[in-house]
Parts: structure tokens; C-alpha cells; sequence
């Protein structure tokens, strides 16, 4: 019988271990920002998985932008969850949970959810009960400290994840009013990093909607001048809602056709837009007629150099409308995984202007 190669298990994981879950996509923008954000301490265990080590101030992990979710975890070379009840395994799991706890303030976390495989099996329900007594929290269906365990992905024993937050990242505390084609938070603030923020930016938001790709851009760095503009006046007045509650001022929002904005020829250094998919808004038909026009009005008011940022789900409609510009090159494409569905974030740069 041939001998099969030894594996060498994975060794147990610093009580620092962490783990990001960014929009699939922008895994590289996340790795970047936690790169950015701490450039002492931070050591990348696994690239792939997003895995590193964080010798400093875990809190602050609670800021990141470009994340939905970021988790404390650990491996346990166990065969099977029922080891987690052994003395040495338990102890490490409660102090896991409980350093996530002390992040945040005092009562934050109320209630706790376990999620994994085979939940109502007797095992399950042990360590659910042992935990509740342990950490003095209620179970409930959606909790507000998420305990994940799954099977390594190696197959070799099983990993605990708990999430820092009680909710994800992407559930921004100055969404006060909504709407059901509102842009994910992440994915708006990804969109405005892309822009290559500068203190000087007059920066643009076509179609600013609910004001995320606003808010995100303010939350970014320090600007010029923010401007909304939307021909909506319900959602302008969300948008007004939304900056107030993020305190992030000044911004302007204008009540103007997106084919034809007020704004003078070469005005601009950013923008962005989140133009309608034609699912939950628009149609097919209607995207062919909306968007030719706002891709020349973007051209406009654009100064030569400047980007112009854009999601989309037209893929098709896109690419032919870019191939036959003339005022636009793409400089990068994404493409990226929101709610089932897979749009594209377009990098444009104005090419230079003749008269």
C-alpha cells in the first residue's frame, strides 16, 4: 500500500487571531485598509482566508470600513464539537468569547446565538446551555454576539468564530431612513477609496439616493466640496436624513436631472454613481436610455484626470457604451457578489479634453 504524505496539523492560533469577511470581491481593498490602519502590530497569517494576528487594540478593528464582519478565532485540533466540553478546549473557547464582550461597553451584547452544523443535537445543545451560563446571556434566534464553529477548512479539526460586533460592520449607525435598492455601505465606501480621495475634491454623486455614496465619501477624508445631486425629492429628503444623522458635514444635495446638472463644464474631480441594475429599479429599456446621457453629462462636468466610479449590474450595456467612448478609459474593473446578485464597480479616468 503506498504511503500517503504526513500532514502536519494546524497548530493552535493566538488568542489575537482574527478573521475579515469583506464582500466577495474586495477581498485586496480590505487587506489594504487593515494594512493601512495598523501599521505596527498586524502580522497576515493567511492571505486567502484573510487570517492575521493583531498584537494592539482589537477595538479598533470595529472601525474598519471595507468589511462586513471581523471575527476573533481559534483552532482545536479535536475530532468532533463534543471535545470543546474538555476543560483545557472550554477554557479557551469562554475566554475567546468573553475577550470579544470586554471590546465593547458594558450591556451591549444581550442575547447570544450559536451557529453550526447539527444545532439540536445533544452536543449542540450542551455547549449552548454551558454557554449561557458561563457569559450570563440569553440564546435567541438572531443574537446580538454571533458564535460560529465549522470544520477547519483543512479538514483538520474545527475553528471558533465569534463576531466583534453585535451587528455587521455593514449596518452603519446613520442609516435612519432606507430604501429597498439603498447601496450596501461597504461596497459605497470601497466605491469612494477608489476615487483616490484628496483634501481638494469636488467630489459628485450622481443618483445619491439614500446618501450613502455621500456619507461613505465624507467618512474617507477630509474634501472640498460634497454634492448630491438626485431628481427625487423623496429621496433627497432621506439623503438629508442620513447626513444628519452621520454628523458628517457639509454636504449639498441638488434636486436636478442627472443629464443635465447645474454644475459648470470641468468642475470636478470625483464621482460616483450608483446607476440602477434594472431589477428592484429601472428596466433594461429604460438603462439603455438612461445611461448613454449620463455618461456624457459625467464627462462634462469632469475635469481631464478625473474618476468616476461606478456600479453597475448592465453589464453588457456597459462594456458597449465604454468601448465607444471617447471621453472615458477604464483604469480598473471589479467585479463583486451583492445580495445574490454580481455587478461590476467600474474605475473611469477622464481622458484629456480638446476644445
Amino acid at each position: 500500500m503506498k504511503k500517503q504524505p504526513h500532514t502536519p496539523p494546524i497548530p493552535e492560533r493566538s488568542p489575537n487571531a482574527y478573521q475579515l469577511d469583506p464582500l466577495e470581491g474586495l477581498e485586496a481593498l480590505a487587506l489594504s485598509e487593515l494594512r493601512t490602519r495598523f501599521p505596527k502590530g498586524l502580522r497576515i497569517v493567511d492571505a486567502d482566508r484573510l487570517e492575521f494576528v493583531l498584537d494592539g487594540d482589537a477595538s479598533q478593528l470595529t472601525r474598519l470600513k471595507l468589511s462586513q464582519i471581523v471575527y476573533s478565532i481559534q483552532h482545536y485540533a479535536i475530532p468532533r464539537p463534543k471535545a470543546l466540553l474538555g476543560d483545557a478546549h472550554w477554557r479557551r473557547l469562554i475566554a475567546q468569547v468573553e475577550s470579544v464582550i470586554k471590546l465593547s461597553p458594558p450591556g451591549t451584547f444581550k442575547t447570544f446565538t450559536l451557529a453550526a452544523a447539527g444545532t439540536e443535537s445533544s452536543v449542540m445543545q450542551r455547549i449552548r446551555t454551558e454557554l449561557a451560563a458561563r457569559i450570563g446571556l440569553a440564546e435567541a434566534e438572531k443574537g446580538d454576539l454571533w458564535i460560529r464553529l465549522l470544520a477547519s477548512a483543512s479538514g483538520q479539526g474545527w475553528d471558533s468564530l465569534v463576531r466583534l460586533t453585535p451587528r455587521p460592520l455593514a449596518t452603519r449607525y446613520w442609516r435612519v431612513c432606507n430604501y429597498e435598492a439603498a447601496l450596501n455601505a461597504t461596497a459605497a465606501h470601497a466605491m469612494a477609496r477608489l476615487t483616490q480621495p484628496s483634501e481638494d475634491d469636488v467630489y459628485v454623486n450622481l443618483g445619491c439616493g439614500s446618501g450613502t455614496l455621500l456619507i461613505e465619501r465624507a467618512a474617507a477624508g477630509r474634501f472640498k466640496h460634497l454634492i448630491g445631486i438626485d431628481h427625487n425629492p423623496q429621496l433627497l429628503a432621506c439623503s438629508r436624513k442620513n447626513i444628519e444623522a452621520s454628523g458628517l458635514k457639509p454636504i449639498t444635495l441638488i434636486r436636478a436631472e442627472l443629464q443635465r446638472t447645474p454644475l459648470a463644464v470641468s468642475s470636478v474631480s470625483a464621482i460616483t454613481a450608483d446607476l440602477p441594475f434594472g431589477q428592484n429599479v429601472g428596466s433594461h429599456e429604460e438603462n439603455q436610455a438612461l445611461y448613454p446621457p449620463i455618461l456624457r453629462e459625467a464627462a462634462r462636468i469632469a475635469r481631464t484626470g478625473a474618476r468616476f466610479v461606478v456600479i453597475t449590474h448592465e453589464i453588457r450595456l456597459m462594456e458597449q457604451l465604454l468601448r465607444e467612448s471617447v471621453d472615458w478609459t477604464v483604469e480598473e474593473e471589479l467585479r463583486i457578489t451583492l445580495r445574490g446578485l454580481h455587478p461590476r464597480i467600474y474605475v473611469l479616468v477622464r481622458t484629456n479634453q480638446t476644445s
